[in-house]
């Protein structure tokens, strides 16, 4: 059976670093997809859409989430990392103090992920960039709202302790 391996945590925390190392070593990865939508809408004129529009950015966060744990399905491999799962959605709707229409947390018991890692606010690793307008502050209290979203679903959350790239790999790899 496939292991479906979810990585969350607040912005800036490691994730997408730790995810290109494991694409480096050979594991399947599905990348984070927010920075993909976020581009497009400023090509599209619009600069922050989860703030100026945040149901229909959402709502293509939570396709393209479910896109990516479908196509997972059909690969011929046992183990596939995301970074970040479908349940991430409605945790940063909730956040931003926005409605989550059902939907969102349906697909979220539809799709279930094996292990879910956390990786935790470091202050000393965290940049903000043109797709990350969160401040350090702000990754801390998503980081709480993520951890709520996924244990509300009955996930058991393992932490990532800090380090090194190399050793968090190292550490998530002899946790599975």
């Amino acid at each position: 059976m496939q292991q479906k391996i979810v990585f969350i945590g607040g912005p800036g925390t490691g994730k997408s670093t730790v995810i290109n190392k494991m694409i480096e070593a050979g594991h399947t990865c599905m990348p984070e997809i927010s920075r993909e939508i976020t581009l497009q809408a400023q090509k599209d004129g619009i600069d922050q859409l989860f703030l100026e529009d945040p149901l229909l950015f959402s709502t293509k966060i939570l396709e393209g989430r479910e896109k990516q744990f479908l196509e997972a399905s059909e690969l011929a491999c046992n183990l596939v990392f995301f970074d970040r799962g479908i349940p991430s959605v409605h945790a940063y709707m909730r956040y931003f103090n926005t409605e989550v229409p059902p939907i969102f947390l349906e697909k979220s018991k539809k799709y279930a992920y094996q292990k879910v890692f956390q990786f935790l606010p470091w202050k000393e690793i965290y940049t903000s960039d043109n797709e990350r307008y969160e401040t350090f502050e702000e990754s801390v209290i998503i980081s709480r709202f993520l951890h709520d979203a996924y244990t509300e679903l009955g996930y058991e959350i393992i932490k990532v302790p800090f380090g090194s790239v190399e050793e968090r790999c190292k550490f998530i790899m002899n946790s599975l």
